[in-house]
């Protein structure tokens, strides 16, 4: 909802092309301008956005959102005043919008599949009709983020809140009954400490390179299930949290990405395209409309929100990308919902703003990056976080960023940047990518900062949580070492009681670590269905085995990998699911000591 201005007119300044670098424009200006603000170049009648990002003097530079074919000198830009903005309200779910919010499918209704430039259209639809319920009344003093009124938006209830860029106590004068408005009506009014009243509407805009956020920032206390099992069990990470990953070419984030985007248990996903190819996320759109969302049986579309803004797009548009993903989020956490964040893939982001430093003429840090790339990342990664709210109930946003470092070096500028302040690490390796393990996450070098804080949650549960997994760890480091061991000395040249370490951390990475994507049961495994596959690994790696050989005891453990994997396919309800744990069970006992 953003407040209707007091008709009064205001002169913007305007000025004129003197010089052009690929899409970093040199602007002569008159008038007063500032730093991030929006401006329109305008060329073969057609208007172009760009935002103005150094201004020396009379002289700005800007950078070109779009195509700069036509730009000359002496071209005219308009200044618009505005910061570079998100339009906030009911509509943003099932929608795809580009880097600068323009909703791609009502563009492609306009112009065509193939977009030419200067085209921005109304992120929010206009004329379409919601039923408002309003909650404040008059004579109620409300503060930025507070509740005028709600709207239902599919499942959610959308509360239309004072606009994030009012600040003080503003006494409600007047209030719209209930009933069906589009978003451009007035629902509300209200006055400031200054006597001066505004008209609120349900739609509103905030600059999206500025964190919003109202409330107090708590620390998380809530695990993010995925249904993946290594992440969960071994790597958990948290609502509220952070993570990253970084893998080479074929290695599988996008997979991992598309995994986390659909059985994750959040509310709202936020999935921005940020210089991926335009495949995979065509990949997406195809998708998600006949998903079911297995925590709600809706369409996974009904709680996604899509930024687009792949390779075969203007480059420049790929930090606002960004930048528009996490403002969409942080609207939603300020109504208590939990959203996850997924951007793939930073790395394009980072050669994004390598290339504008570049033309800047700055000076360049490691790799030829920006010498402030490190901070640009840790200020992407910390607007995440839970915020307490009046309501009580508190909102998250998670985010979890791809990297593509070149050749899978986790060294680079941009993956140690990113490695250095998120909470979890998911590494993928191409090897076991090749060798067609699922999920190609390196148990070996990934690692996560919210185990102990996951073991507490879950300790209600299963009790020493945190101590299995970290015994799960420490199997799997002892296992790798036998194995290097055994490619010099063979098989028969360690100890039977090495050999069993071996298959037990083999036995673990194969049947409970893996999944494969193509079972209906076991491509999804809940937690319940987790803790007790959990608890049965466990125990075998607590049990003492007696084995007269080591051709034995590689027999014994095939057989039990062999039950283990069909097990994970059946469903966890069924009689065969009871009957095979049961004979697991059997056979591991039928070998103790």
């Amino acid at each position: 909802m953003a407040e209707v201005m007091k008709t009064q007119v205001k002169k913007f300044a305007q000025g004129k092309v003197v010089k052009a670098f690929g899409n970093l424009i040199q602007v002569e200006f008159l008038g007063d301008i500032r730093q991030g603000e929006v401006a329109m170049v305008l060329t073969d009648n057609v208007r172009l956005k760009a935002e103005v990002i150094e201004i020396i003097g009379n002289e700005a530079k800007i950078q070109v959102f779009e195509d700069t074919k036509g730009i000359s000198l002496g071209s005219t830009v308009e200044f618009s005043g505005d910061l570079l903005e998100a339009e906030l309200g009911p509509g943003l779910l099932s929608s795809i919008f580009d880097g600068l919010q323009n909703p791609l499918v009502k563009v492609a209704d306009v112009s065509g599949f193939f977009l030419p430039r200067g085209i921005y259209l109304n992120p929010l639809d206009r004329k379409r009709h919601w039923e408002y319920e309003p909650t404040a009344r008059v004579g109620d003093i409300l503060v930025r983020g507070d509740t005028l009124g709600t709207t239902r938006e599919g499942r959610f209830i959308h509360r239309i809140m004072l606009p994030f860029n009012r600040y003080g106590n503003y006494k409600v004068t007047w209030t719209i009954p209930a009933g069906s408005y589009t978003v451009e009506t007035v629902v509300a009014k209200a006055m400031n400490e200054d006597g001066v009243e505004f008209e609120f509407t349900m739609l509103q805009k905030w600059p999206v390179k500025n964190a919003l956020i109202q409330g107090e920032k708590i620390k998380p206390t809530k695990m993010m299930d995925t249904g993946e099992r290594i992440i969960d069990t071994q790597f958990p990470l948290m609502k509220g949290g952070t993570f990253c990953t970084p893998g080479p070419f074929g290695a599988g984030k996008t997979v991992l990405q598309h995994h986390l985007s659909k059985y994750a248990s959040v509310d709202i996903v936020l999935f921005i395209a940020c210089g991926e190819r335009a495949g995979e996320v065509v990949e997406v759109l195809k998708e998600f409309p006949h998903l079911i969302d297995p925590h709600t049986g809706d369409t996974l579309m009904r709680r996604t929100v899509i930024i687009c803004n792949t390779s075969s797009m203007p480059v420049a548009a790929r930090e606002s990308s960004i930048y528009m993903g996490i403002t969409i989020a942080e609207y939603y956490r300020q109504m208590g919902l939990d959203v996850l964040v997924l951007a793939d893939s930073t790395s394009r982001w980072a050669q994004a703003l390598r290339e504008m430093s570049g033309r800047l003429e700055e000076i360049p840090g490691e790799e030829a990056f920006p010498a402030y790339l490190a901070s640009r990342i840790a200020e992407f990664y910390e607007r995440s976080g839970v915020i307490a709210l009046k309501s009580g109930k508190p909102g998250s946003v998670t985010i979890g960023g791809a990297v593509s470092p070149a050749g899978g070096n986790f060294e680079e500028p941009v993956t140690q940047a990113t490695l250095a302040v998120v909470g979890a690490f998911l590494g993928l390796s191409r090897a076991r990518s090749d060798s067609r393990r699922y999920p190609a996450i390196n148990p070996l070098d990934s690692w996560s900062k919210y185990i102990d804080a996951v073991s507490e949650e879950l300790n209600h549960i299963v009790e020493n949580w945190g101590a299995m997994v970290k015994q799960a760890r420490k199997i799997l480091f002892a296992s790798d070492e036998i194995g290097k061991r055994m490619e010099v000395v063979g098989e028969e040249g360690i100890a039977i009681n090495d050999m069993i370490t071996y298959l037990k951390g083999e036995l673990y990475d194969f049947c409970y670590l893996q999944q494969n994507a193509f079972d209906k049961e076991d491509a999804y495994c809940p937690l319940k269905r987790q803790i007790p596959l959990f608890q049965l690994i466990h125990y075998i790696f607590d049990t003492r085995f007696k084995f007269e050989s080591h051709d034995q005891a590689r027999k014994f453990f095939l057989d039990l990998q062999t039950r283990i994997k069909n097990m994970n396919c059946m469903s966890m309800d069924s009689e065969d699911y009871r009957r095979t744990h049961d004979q697991i069970k059997e056979l591991i006992d039928g070998a103790k000591k």
